[in-house]
């Protein structure tokens, strides 16, 4: 039995993937077939490790390719772990639809349509057992310039709670919601001096790196978490417990 990793090219997808490796026989999903390599390169030899190297964005045809690639392999995928994100700051004026398709086909249409087909007893017999998905401390809070981001995984939230009575008893789905963390695809951010200065002052527990979600991820797919599902887990340094006023 495999574990799907979307996203697995870089940042949190290619920690997750080479922490999981020592516990799961990998899928590793991402655009680029070059950088999904280098992620196996990186990844424990004691477990299989297999590439599916698709653009989430089509997402139009992702579930007959999906569905295809999976009887061509002839393998079985008991979890999956959707860590494929796009995160990008536009302020609402800004906005336009084709950003808003791109955003959410990752970010959420992806999620529900990979689910379906893992789902199905004629794809993947009963298999799925277990389903994580990354999403963001921002799904219940708010930020300038996230609205697609947010909004999005507001939506992935949103999402997890229901698949987990939907799929009940027999799969469990959960969230893990990262705080800000140092990875490729917020490096943008922590490029301004001054942003790095006030992610330090409102994070109690310091800036994040996708090692410090990597054995929740774990936790939730293994059977140490057997009576946990429907759940946010968030995991941001404290970030959101903080009430305190202009902490130094």
């Amino acid at each position: 039995m495999y574990t799907l990793i979307t996203g697995a090219s870089s940042g949190v997808g290619r920690e997750l993937a080479i922490y999981l490796s020592k516990y799961h026989s990998l899928i590793l999903n991402g655009r680029n077939e070059e950088r999904l390599a280098k992620t196996k390169e990186l990844c424990s030899g004691e477990n299989d490790v297999i590439l599916w190297p698709y653009d989430l964005a089509c997402y139009q045809s992702l579930e007959r390719d999906f569905s295809v690639w999976m009887k061509e392999e002839k393998i079985g995928i008991q979890s999956l772990v959707h860590c494929a994100g796009v995160m990008k700051m536009v302020p609402i004026r800004g906005i336009t639809a084709e950003f808003l398709e791109t955003t959410y086909a990752v970010n959420i249409f992806a999620a529900e349509l990979l689910t379906k087909v893992l789902a199905s007893k004629k794809n993947n017999s009963k298999n799925l057992k277990t389903i994580v998905f990354i999403s963001s401390n921002i799904s219940n809070r708010g930020a300038a310039a996230f609205t697609a981001y947010g909004g999005s995984k507001a939506a992935l939230d949103g999402l997890m709670r229901n698949l987990s009575i939907e799929l009940a008893p027999g799969v469990r789905v959960n969230s893990v919601l990262p705080g800000g963390m140092m990875t490729e695809m917020t490096k943008e951010l922590f490029s301004d001096e001054n942003m790095i200065k006030e992610f330090e002052k409102n994070y109690p527990l310091g800036i994040g790196t996708p090692q410090d979600i990597a054995p929740a991820v774990q936790f939730l797919l293994s059977d140490d978490s057997r009576w946990i599902t429907g759940q946010q887990i968030t995991i941001d340094g404290g970030k959101t417990t903080d009430i305190t006023e202009g902490r130094k």
